[in-house]
């Protein structure tokens, strides 16, 4: 079918004219003046004729902010929206105009179909995008980007406006004044519409523990994040491809045995002091028969067999010292997994056990540091003595598998090292592993530089190694572990900045690596707006701060859309002693629209939990 579109704002319909052109009849265009006053001036009554001679419908008097009014609904699905050169008219300031933008926009969503587009031409500097050359300070711009996502829409390219490449256009002003707009560094916006942030229902889980069957809720933070399927087969995720490279390097080099499936997402037992706060607890119940309201409309419910946790955020038995009766708590690693194995009578000394999936850890925000990812451990048992070339082995078909990704990758660079993990301060590796300490000390780390030729080149720490007694009474092997990030993996060979992107429902995402083939990723989201929104509180008396916990209150009240949270100010007051802290909470979407007032209303809730939560008095 032929494209539809809609122009808006036309002043003498040249513009208007030249897409219909080449676009055809299914064009609707419009003005905001009536047709006596346009046709009376220029060449516009020649331009309306051949608009209506080729099958577009022209109309007037049409209010750009309330578009649902002139289209029936079976008419509201343009493929295409243009608004060349909006203005309030005269000398209306930016305030004014913006408004006037969120009005377009809101009445664009109502119309627009659900794959479609919207144009929007600006004058050089109005919409105060990197894009403008020169850039106007926010303040004084249109926010193009901000208003659009108070309608749910995106930014997902800008192009300079070029008239002269549109066959006989002619710019006018507003409501085609004598003064044309200059056109001499405009650019045309291209939005589209913005993956939908949904709310975070309560989900119920059931697994088979233990030859029980028990159920329990996944904590907030984790609901959209559980059980995505990111390596499943037929999965083309980024994260997929590699694993699979990996697998298939090491192939070549060692005897393989995958061990995916049955690894249960559950842990339970003694935990190292200090890890209590980095990992998810939960509490479980035996499993009956669900009630009407938790099979509601409302509420999701889940078997899964592998996998989850509960929904609180904090175990009180283990912050207060009562003893909890079986506490078990999400997978913070693999390699517990790995350790196990070793133990089992099946387990075959020289032969490589590759383990992969999801794994779950409380963090601090940032936005190379997830609360869930995608982990592949590999488990080798050798003579002792040779550990040390089996390292060396793993390391280099980690490398060439790596390599022959990368190879895919046009002017981009990759390099792969391996270093002593005593070279390294502990706040160099924060963002890496919250658990480490608890996991076993690692004697090296897996480190990768990347990036596109002439840009700065990213430097990340991937994995450990470790080498550990083989366990075994007179037994003479010792076990390499090796401990991979796909995810981290994937950020770095595909250029991908954000965490979130990588795991974003919104389809374009995936698009982009089609069969599994890895490229590096071109943003669908550009300059998103960020909103900057401080707190102040009186910690409580005597009590540990756990800011921790305060970042995982901030990512599940916000749906991961805050991007930083930064300590402004740390403050103790003379006398009484009371210690009062001041952070600043940044709030920004790489991958779906994020508006004022919606980034408003999560620093409210985020106010609201952080005092009933964690006994903080808000300032």
């Amino acid at each position: 079918a032929a494209m539809a579109v809609l122009l808006l704002g036309e002043g003498n319909f040249s513009f208007a004219a030249s897409v219909c052109a080449a676009a055809g009849p299914r064009v609707v265009a419009t003005s905001a003046e009536s047709e006596r006053e346009v046709s009376a001036r220029g060449r516009a009554a020649e331009s309306i004729r051949r608009l209506r001679e080729s099958g577009a419908e022209v109309m007037f008097s049409v209010d750009c902010t309330r578009l649902k009014d002139y289209f029936s609904p079976a008419k509201r699905k343009f493929d295409r929206i243009y608004f060349n050169f909006p203005h309030c008219g005269r000398k209306a300031g930016v305030g004014k105009n913006r408004e006037l933008l969120a009005r377009f926009f809101q009445g664009c969503a109502e119309v627009l179909a659900p794959e479609g587009e919207v144009r929007v031409a600006l004058c050089r500097g109005q919409g105060g995008t990197p894009a403008d050359r020169p850039q106007r300070e926010w303040h004084n711009s249109w926010q193009v980007v901000a208003v659009a996502a108070g309608a749910g829409f995106i930014l997902s390219a800008v192009r300079p406006f070029r008239a002269e490449a549109v066959p006989g256009y002619e710019c006018t002003g507003y409501r085609s004044q004598d003064k044309a707009f200059c056109t001499e560094g405009a650019l045309m916006h291209f939005f589209t519409r913005s993956a939908e942030l949904l709310p975070v229902k309560p989900m119920i889980c059931e697994i088979e523990l233990e030859r029980r069957r028990v159920s329990f809720q996944v904590p907030r933070v984790l609901v959209d994040k559980i059980n995505r399927g990111f390596l499943e087969p037929g999965s083309n995720h980024p994260v997929r491809t590699i694993k699979e490279q990996l697998a298939a390097g090491l192939s070549h080099a060692f005897p393989v045995q995958s061990i995916d499936c049955c690894l249960s997402l559950l842990l339970g037992g003694h935990l190292a002091g200090g890890c209590h706060s980095h990992v998810f607890w939960i509490i479980l119940s035996p499993e009956e028969t669900p009630s009407a309201e938790e099979m509601a409309p409302g509420r999701a419910r889940a078997i899964l067999f592998s996998h989850v946790d509960c929904h609180r955020d904090t175990d009180e038995g283990v912050q207060e010292g009562r003893h909890i009766p079986e506490q078990y708590y999400l997978r913070p690693s693999l390699l517990p997994h790995a350790q196990a194995i070793i133990k089992s009578a099946a387990f075959v000394p020289g032969t490589l056990y590759v383990f992969s999936g999801p794994v779950f850890r409380k963090c601090r925000i940032s936005p190379h540091c997830m609360p869930v990812f995608h982990e592949m451990v590999f488990v080798c048992a050798v003579n002792r003595g040779s550990e040390n070339s089996c390292i060396q082995m793993l390391v280099d078909k980690i490398k060439a598998s790596l390599h022959a990704l990368h190879e895919t990758l046009s002017d981009f660079k990759l390099s792969i090292s391996l270093q002593e993990a005593t070279s390294f301060a502990a706040a160099q590796l924060s963002d890496f592993a919250a658990l480490e300490s608890q996991l076993g000390e690692a004697q090296f780390f897996l480190w990768m530089e990347a990036g596109a030729e002439g840009c700065s080149q990213q430097r990340r720490c991937l994995g450990t190694v470790r080498v550990a007694p083989g366990g075994l009474a007179g037994s003479d092997l010792v076990v390499v572990f090796v401990s991979l990030n796909l995810d981290l993996v994937a950020m770095l060979m595909c250029a991908i900045d954000d965490w979130r992107v990588l795991w974003t429902s919104d389809e374009r995402f995936l698009r982009q690596f089609p069969a599994g083939e890895l490229r590096l990723f071109k943003s669908f989201s550009l300059y998103p707006p960020s909103y900057k929104h401080d707190v102040s509180f009186w910690l409580p008396d005597g009590e540990h701060f756990d800011e921790v916990a305060f970042h995982t209150i901030a990512r599940e009240v916000s749906g991961e859309s805050v991007v930083s949270i930064q300590l402004l100010d740390s403050f103790q007051q003379p006398g009484t002693g009371r210690h009062s802290l001041c952070y600043r909470l940044t709030f920004q979407r790489g991958d779906a629209a994020l508006s004022r007032g919606a980034a408003a209303a999560m620093q409210q809730r985020f106010r609201e939990e952080i005092h009933g939560r964690l006994g903080l008095t808000l300032r």
